[in-house]
């Protein structure tokens, strides 16, 4: 297939960068295509075709496709496909069509002037996300790396990081590297100021606790208070087992169906970076805590659904798992998400009354899959002594759909 688009990774440093194939790239080009910035890195008197990122970037890309006659050459910073340019572009584009040329990303850069490994850091971009998205990086000895928004995000990952009790974490900001103007800047989250730095930097943090600090584990079963809740919380050993049962995988959609305070949906994202949750529910008190609990925890990407199931799941993507917490005896909602539910998805549904449990019983007749009953016991004063206090048994139905 005709390749008739290029994208070329490139530096601080410019045009004198790169490598001679993609020089030869950019210098064959009859459309060009960058950011104000990549397209100053041009000979003043290049009278070639320029196009300008827009915002919405689509209105670019439809630009772009416009000129499939022409040879097209995009210039990005670094990796393109590094949270660059690059991904995007694959995403409408066949990579049959198209060349990459990457530069060290800023990553490999940063690495290389910390003298860090750069498979053992965690990689983040907080350029047009959510900054809550560190929080689940964050653990003692962590070494991050984050492609900055602008010249205030390292003040907001210093403020969260103090705020999460790892207020000596230190920071190092990182500017155009690899340029003439390259500049690190050092200090720690709790005394950071608000020093001015550059608009397009790189943040490296080490992440350390302050002491008495308990870190969160990424596995299933975060403690009870880690959640704001009104009670309507799967305690941790139950969450545990059905998040077990659930068996997220990355890439993998879940519906959280009655989501409660939203903590099967977040510990489910909790798992991999890559792992996407829509949360259910119809208690206004409840969708704030669910929307609470899910930047505090790491996971703003959490899609909140206000409504009532049945009715709240139509036109919703298809999921590979569903947990229903509550409202088992739901007229029609088991119904809704077994037709929803994709082949080989997993069903998990708790119950606690005798009620919902009658409904587990009869589909676990129609369709299979295993019935188990959870019972927890955790210790407890009684007088001067100890005794065991029971909670409420949950019976649990698991199926894989096939």
């Amino acid at each position: 297939m005709h390749k008739w688009l290029s994208v070329v990774g490139i530096g601080e440093d410019g045009l004198s960068g790169l490598s001679a194939i993609a020089l030869c790239v950019v210098e064959h080009a009859q459309v060009i295509v960058g950011g104000k910035r990549h397209l100053a890195m041009l000979p003043a008197d290049d009278s070639r075709e320029k196009l300008i990122w827009t915002s919405p970037i689509s209105h670019s890309i439809e630009e772009i496709l416009r000129r499939r006659s022409q040879s097209v050459c995009v210039l990005a910073s670094g990796d393109p496909m590094c949270f660059g340019i690059g991904v995007t572009l694959t995403r409408q584009i066949s990579i049959s069509e198209m060349t990459i040329i990457p530069a060290p990303s800023s990553f490999s850069l940063a690495c290389a002037r910390l003298g860090w490994s750069l498979t053992e850091v965690e990689t983040l971009s907080l350029n047009a996300r959510p900054p809550a998205l560190i929080q689940t990086a964050i653990y003692p000895g962590a070494r991050l790396l984050i492609l900055s928004q602008g010249k205030e995000t390292p003040a907001i990952v210093a403020d969260i990081l103090t705020k999460r009790g790892y207020s000596g974490s230190k920071i190092t900001v990182l500017e155009h590297m690899g340029g003439s103007e390259e500049r690190m800047i050092a200090g720690t989250a709790a005394s950071w100021t608000t020093i001015e730095v550059a608009d397009l930097n790189t943040i490296a943090v080490e992440c350390i606790a302050d002491a008495g600090v308990i870190p969160l584990p990424r596995l299933a079963g975060l403690p009870d208070d880690a959640y704001h809740h009104d009670g309507q919380l799967t305690k941790r050993e139950v969450r545990a087992i059905t998040l077990s049962a659930l068996a997220p995988t990355p890439g993998q959609l879940l519906w959280d169906v009655g989501a409660g305070c939203g903590s099967i949906g977040i510990e489910w994202m909790r798992s991999h970076p890559r792992c996407q949750a829509i949360a259910i529910e119809q208690n206004s008190t409840r969708l704030q805590y669910i929307a609470d609990n899910a930047a505090a925890l790491g996971t703003p990407h959490l899609q909140i659904i206000a409504g009532k199931a049945p009715a709240a799941l139509k036109d919703l993507p298809q999921p590979d798992a569903i947990f229903v917490g509550g409202g088992a005896t739901t007229e029609g909602l088991f119904e809704v998400c077994w037709e929803a539910l994709r082949l080989g998805g997993r069903f998990v549904a708790n119950a606690v009354t005798v009620e919902s449990e009658q409904k587990l019983l009869q589909w676990h007749n129609q369709v299979g899959g295993e019935l188990i009953r959870v019972a927890v016991q955790r210790a407890a004063p009684i007088g001067r002594f100890l005794g065991w206090k029971p909670m409420v048994p949950v019976t649990q139905w698991v199926v894989v759909k096939s």
